[in-house]
């Protein structure tokens, strides 16, 4: 069964600083990229309240666990290009009849 991941941070640095540098490692999340199981990836970004997160789709909860308690997670907790700070990482189930009526792109 597919998960979601909800990642959301506040972050010091300037917007186009922290974009630049998340572009850079954008590929990481690609297809051909280094997290296994994510089918998708959402990225966002509130630069008046300082906050910005993820919203990630994984093929099962293997993944979408391997990926919270791995290393992309971990150099996130401690980057200095991300000024990352007050990291919160939720995981949820989908409800896959709701979401299909709703168009949901799982």
């Amino acid at each position: 069964m597919t998960k979601i991941v909800q990642l959301n941070l506040k972050f010091r640095n300037p917007k186009p600083d922290l974009e630049k540098h998340w572009l850079e490692g954008a590929p990481r999340f690609g297809p051909n990229g280094e997290v296994k199981g994510l089918l998708w990836k959402i990225w966002l970004m509130n630069e008046a309240e300082k906050t910005a997160g993820g919203i990630y789709l994984f093929k099962d909860e293997a993944s979408a666990e391997a990926y919270v308690n791995g290393p992309i997670i971990a150099g996130v907790r401690t980057c200095p290009g991300c000024s990352a700070y007050d990291i919160e990482i939720k995981v949820w189930d989908i409800l896959p009849e709701h979401t299909k009526i709703t168009r949901g792109p799982v």
